[in-house]
């Protein structure tokens, strides 16, 4: 009984797919960017404006463990590539994807449902 309970609750909490794929997508850029650390880690190789070879640790108040992990979310939704070379990896910002959600936030906030100006 229990298993088919939290089943059903699932079923019936679930209700991203009522939204069309764009607000989906925004939706999970924003949870992927949403943490300061990995905030840190773009603006980080952002100013670098190079890829990055070694260990972006060295440049941020976190620790190694941390920074893998976030590195890891950023790598998994296309935002960095991290290359192999070596010992080391490349890591370098991925223009396209960042260039795409730039866009979409820049369109979904000119929406003219919005309202700006303090005329709320």
């Amino acid at each position: 009984m229990f298993a088919s309970y939290k089943t059903r609750r699932k079923i019936t909490m679930d209700k991203r797919e009522i939204f069309d794929n764009e607000l989906q997508e925004l939706a999970q850029f924003a949870k992927v960017i949403s943490h300061p650390a990995r905030l840190a880690i773009l603006k980080h190789l952002s100013k670098t404006k190079t890829c990055i070879s070694g260990d972006i640790s060295d440049h941020l108040p976190l620790s190694r463990t941390t920074v893998s992990q976030h590195l890891k979310e950023l790598k998994d939704f296309g935002l960095i590539h991290g290359e192999v070379e070596g010992l080391r990896i490349n890591y370098c910002l991925c223009g396209s994807t960042l260039k795409k959600f730039k866009s979409l936030f820049n369109e979904f906030f000119i929406d003219e449902s919005f309202c700006f100006n303090n005329q709320c």
